[in-house]
């Protein structure tokens, strides 16, 4: 078999094809034989053969076989299409491929084929008659079998792009490849008689658009030499023009396209209009309009990648390489839109732009803190003076690429107000059944969103709408354990913060006990952006002393407190003194898990209640709630209550708290009041509790578990229903903690010596 690679010429099966044969040996880089099977592949630029890939040709070809052959030529018939799957270029240049066939769709009928044929000839005649060669040219016509053939006859004659020569082969229908032949063979016949407009007086209406298409073509051709002679001297409407032929627009938006270039081109450019029309007409030439191909994605680099840019968060990095791993054998986006909830700092965003360049995309971030106006999502209408597209193809038309990874960033900042509500706008963006007909209010047409990977973040969930969260599927980013801490202060934030300040590793060094006690004593989060801070901070501190000539800048933890211009923090710890009403709780807040003591007291009074601590509505009721089951179960001690009233605290004073998850600690603290009976120091707790007694489960558990081992706590009752969530808790906590899940508050009293065992 012979493979033939060839640019810019018509090659359609049915057809016969004359070669050189000389031209043919070179082409091919093998000897021509009668009968053998000859492949031709399109080119999509003009190369050698030496060192083609896949890449370099169109994806269909034309096979035929060898009919007669000479010392001068080579006559090749050619039969059907063929699908191009792989190739090989060998050391000789030959090429090998592997194909499978195409088949036409004959959706034309025998006789309309024959009449279409007939009259094609007649034209073909008529022109040639012109000539003096005329009655040679007219036995050679009569000999055409088919279509095919006199497209592939008359090739180099055609004004045709090497685009439309290779659309001709793609076409399946044979209907609309005879239409599209039929209307490049008029063109040419026209284009030729255009200099004797008397001739052609007499032609049927049909010819007249095609007419017309040629003197087109000829004045775009005449217009783009002229551009390229004078290229300062191009107007800002001949520039959109050629931006809007290039953009490859679909057809709804090259519609909407031209009637704004036809509304500049009558407004002129001292109109007020000519501004506004000429930044929309920008904006939507610089869209990515065509599909980008996704490249091959090779899922161990891609780990590879996130565990260089990250160190931990397993979870999560398993959870997106199942994602990448889908769209792989896809070929496309598919799953849910990922949400990436936590704390700050904890590498939410970072990850994403890992993401884009594992999968070897263009990486888009869209801040969407603050944002109020549902124009912000949609864009505003052009009615508006001063109207702009909305952030999403604002970023997407920055990007330039129709597949990015899009981040948007702070979901759960937005916000409503009588301007609209911009999440109810993201429902449709953020959902792959609509968003392949995403309609931006200022372009007015339109647009395939589907490609694009879109990755949100949040530091909590509560406040995003319960529809657009339906949507996502939450990944959790939980804190860093100290250990953590330590490994990604030495493999990033450390060697990226000397970086910066132009610091080498000679002239500073932080051994790993100064960056434990930086992370224990100056910062309090979940993430490590504080911690990040405090490196900056040293390493500016550094740059100042090597500039002032020293030659190297030693820190020690003395050193600490004036180098960082603060004092150590001061972290909540437990209290070794034991005193009845006083018991340690485990809270969850946006910097991570802390520890929280509720305090209670009695004092003279007829019954009140008193709740300090800026307490929310939903721990009220917490408080509520374990006084009543309190009273219930304690009935002789209540008896307290009557001439006394019940001061209930949660320090600090000035931090507001709510969340259902200390109701367990609440009745604790007051059983433990009334019973005058002391709970361990080294005690702490977390969970819901009903009316019933039974201990619900809560949210956020690994948080709170770290913050005990951090604050000095040895045991820990949590809710049984949350068993499940401690194999996200890590093991150097697990350690050190002593776990005891509960299911009724009974257990929690009787583990705590309240109640007799």
């Amino acid at each position: 078999m012979t493979i033939v690679p060839v640019y810019n010429q018509v090659i359609l099966p049915d057809s016969k094809i004359y070669f050189q044969r000389e031209n043919l040996m070179t082409l091919s880089n093998e000897e021509p034989e009668i009968k053998e099977e000859v492949i031709f592949l399109v080119l999509k630029e003009n190369k050698e053969n030496e060192h083609l890939s896949l890449d370099d040709f169109y994806p269909i070809g034309v096979i035929g076989m060898i009919e007669e052959m000479n010392n001068n030529y080579v006559l090749i018939k050619t039969h059907d299409r063929v699908n191009l799957k792989e190739l090989n270029t060998l050391e000789d240049q030959r090429i090998e491929v592997v194909y499978t066939d195409r088949a036409d769709l004959n959706d034309l009928s025998e006789e309309d084929n024959t009449e279409k044929l007939k009259q094609m000839k007649k034209a073909m005649i008529s022109y040639f008659s012109q000539f003096r060669w005329g009655i040679i040219a007219r036995q050679y016509v009569n000999g055409w079998k088919s279509m095919s053939e006199i497209i592939c006859a008359v090739n180099y004659w055609l004004n045709m792009t090497h685009e439309e020569k290779y659309a001709l082969l793609e076409t399946d229908s044979m209907a609309q490849r005879i239409q599209m032949i039929e209307t490049s063979l008029y063109e040419f016949l026209e284009l030729s008689k255009v200099s004797n407009e008397a001739e052609n007086a007499q032609e049927e209406d049909h010819q007249k658009i095609y007419r017309e298409q040629a003197i087109k073509k000829q004045i775009e051709y005449l217009q783009n030499e002229l551009d390229q002679m004078h290229p300062d001297e191009v107007s800002d409407v001949r520039s959109l023009e050629i931006k809007i032929k290039k953009a490859g627009m679909s057809q709804e938006a090259q519609k909407e396209a031209d009637k704004a270039l036809n509304r500049m081109k009558q407004e002129g450019s001292n109109s007020p209009e000519y501004g506004m029309l000429y930044n929309y007409l920008d904006f939507m030439t610089s869209l990515p309009w065509k599909k980008a191909r996704n490249k091959k994605i090779d899922l161990n680099e891609a780990e590879k990648v996130l565990n260089s840019d990250h160190y931990g968060l397993d979870k999560v990095k398993k959870r997106i390489l199942q994602q990448i791993a889908v769209m792989e054998l896809n070929k496309k986006q598919s799953g849910s839109i990922l949400l990436f909830v936590g704390a700050p700092g904890t590498g939410k965003t970072s990850i994403a732009r890992s993401i884009a360049d594992a999968l070897k995309r263009k990486y888009v971030r869209i801040a969407l803190g603050g944002v109020r106006d549902e124009a912000d999502i949609r864009g505003h209408r052009r009615t508006y003076i001063g109207a702009m597209p909305g952030r999403i193809m604002d970023g997407l038309s920055k990007s330039g690429s129709s597949n990015s990874v899009m981040v948007l960033d702070e979901i759960d900042k937005l916000s409503q107000s009588y301007n609209g509500d911009p999440a109810a706008a993201l429902l449709e963006v953020l959902d792959p059944e609509q968003n392949n007909t995403f309609t931006d209010h200022y372009m007015n047409v339109s647009y395939d969103l589907s490609d694009i990977l879109f990755i949100c973040t949040a530091n909590s969930l509560d406040s995003i709408p319960e529809p657009l969260l339906n949507r996502m599927e939450v990944i959790s980013f939980n804190g860093y354990t100290q250990q953590e801490k330590l490994q990604i202060a030495k493999r990033h934030l450390l060697p990226q913060s000397m970086e910066k300040m132009g610091i080498s590793s000679s002239q500073m060094k932080l051994p790993d006990q100064l960056l434990k006690t930086i992370i224990a004593d100056y910062t309090i989060e979940a993430g490590v952006r504080g911690l990040k801070k405090r490196l900056d901070t040293i390493c500016r501190v550094a740059a100042v002393n090597l500039v002032k000539g020293k030659k190297d800048f030693k820190v020690t933890a003395k050193k600490l407190p004036d180098i960082l211009d603060m004092s150590p923090l001061k972290h909540e710890h437990i209290n070794e003194n034991k005193k009845p009403g006083i018991v340690s709780g485990l809270a969850w807040t946006t910097a991570g898990g802390e520890i929280l003591f509720i305090e209670t007291l009695l004092v003279p009074g007829n019954n009140k209640v008193i709740i300090t601590g800026q307490l929310g509505d939903v721990m009220k009721e917490s408080v509520s709630i374990a006084l009543s089951l309190v009273k219930s179960m304690f009935p002789k001690e209540a008896e307290v209550f009557k001439e006394h009233d019940i001061h209930i605290h949660v320090p600090a004073g000035a931090t507001p708290k709510d969340g259902p998850s200390a109701g367990i600690t609440l009745t604790t603290a007051i059983a433990s009041l009334i019973t005058e009976k002391a709970v361990d120091s080294s005690f702490a707790m977390t969970g819901e509790v009903s009316l019933r007694g039974v201990v619900m489960p809560i949210g956020g558990l690994p948080e709170k578990l770290m913050a005990a081992q951090r604050s000095g706590v040895k045991t820990v009752f949590i809710p049984k229903d949350n068993v499940n969530d401690l194999k996200d808790v890590p093991k150097e906590v697990k350690d050190k903690l002593t776990i005891i899940p509960v299911s009724l508050v009974s257990e929690v009293l009787k583990q705590t010596k309240i109640i007799s065992l």
